[in-house]
């Protein structure tokens, strides 16, 4: 029969603390004395499993990788340690593989909430200096922190913390162009307010009306209580909590990048970017979850359209500048053309800068 879970985890923590600080300790120093010899180990243990479903005897395993049963024993400790193997629930005495992300969740996990909990506390701190120095010194109640953080970790405690503070409103700047689904993953912490009956004012590109993904979870956000508008572009993604704090998010476009964050806490900036907010606002699209895609933004998308063919950008150009696909942006352009009553591309570029009363600039898309 093979150890359990919890005796393989003995093999590899050995005097592992229980404390968080000590588990992070331990696998640090740990990782470090594992050589590239017992990382290949592990691989074609791992893979063993995987092309058989399960390890079912150390002995067997050993056997047919031609490895010490010392060394396998070594090798299950570890992986399990990675929550790469577990235990099977129905057998108790085989070891099954993880799926690598499901194992990642689960190991991260613990250092993640770790994370959180010290971002907090320098929040606090923060707050607590702020306020001891702001009674004692008036004269400096201008002069406010910017601090910048890297990390969808980091980034995802530093909402989490701000959105704990939270008590009136949110408000959120969601441009939606690059990296749509890992900005969908900071904010829903933001989102939690809603279960405290805090006011949630957020603004997205008219392609979340379009696209199904976007639409369901705009429509959830409906039904939870926010108030939703769109606009064709956005500046930057940004979220406001209770005028008094600013973080300003960027995504970067190439794959692979990291995303930063910039937590404001300026009041003059900070009133600026609330300001810059309501200027969108207000000229924003309320959304309807009853209204079928574009429908209610046909006429500010068409604006924004007719305002990028005046510059003379190509069909890819303005596609691109509005964050839609080229076929569903040359639909648009169809439909422009004809209301125009435009026989070409240039004419309706030259009918479009006279409505919008600016002068037609050719410029590369």
């Amino acid at each position: 029969m093979l150890p359990t879970n919890r005796q393989h985890r003995g093999l590899y923590i050995g005097r592992a603390g229980a404390n968080s600080d000590g588990m992070i300790d331990n696998h640090v120093e740990q990782s470090g004395s594992t050589g590239p010899n017992s990382d290949r180990l592990e691989a074609r243990l791992y893979d063993y499993a995987i092309r058989r479903k399960a390890i079912r005897s150390l002995e067997v395993a050993a056997a047919e990788l031609g490895v010490p049963i010392s060394e396998i024993h070594v090798a299950v400790a570890r992986l399990v340690e990675l929550h790469l193997l577990r235990t099977d629930p129905a057998t108790r005495d085989h070891l099954l593989p993880t799926v690598p992300q499901l194992a990642a969740t689960a190991l991260v996990s613990p250092i993640e909430r770790a994370i959180y909990q010290w971002q907090e506390l320098a929040d606090r701190f923060r707050e607590r200096i702020a306020g001891i120095a702001g009674s004692t010194r008036r004269d400096d109640e201008h002069i406010g922190v910017i601090d910048g953080v890297s990390g969808v970790a980091e980034i995802r405690g530093v909402l989490g913390s701000a959105g704990r503070d939270c008590r009136r409103e949110l408000v959120v700047l969601h441009p939606g162009r690059h990296g749509e689904e890992l900005v969908d993953e900071l904010l829903e912490t933001c989102y939690r307010v809603l279960d405290r009956g805090v006011a949630i004012r957020l603004i997205c590109p008219h392609q979340s009306r379009a696209r199904f993904a976007s639409r369901a979870k705009v429509s959830q956000l409906l039904d939870a209580g926010a108030q939703i508008r769109t606009r064709s572009r956005l500046p930057r993604a940004a979220v406001v909590f209770d005028e008094s704090l600013a973080i300003l998010l960027d995504f970067p476009a190439a794959p692979g990048g990291h995303p930063t964050a910039r937590r404001v806490r300026d009041r003059d900036v900070v009133r600026f970017v609330v300001d810059t907010f309501n200027q969108h606002w207000d000229d924003a699209t309320p959304f309807s979850a009853a209204a079928p895609g574009y429908a209610d933004a046909v006429d500010d998308l068409h604006r924004s359209i007719a305002r990028l063919m005046a510059r003379g950008l190509t069909d890819d150009g303005v596609a691109r500048h509005l964050g839609m696909s080229v076929r569903t942006c040359r639909r648009h352009i169809a439909s422009l053309l004809q209301n125009l009553n435009a026989v070409s591309r240039f004419q309706a570029g030259v009918r479009a800068a006279a409505l919008l009363d600016q002068p037609a600039r050719p410029q590369p898309g």
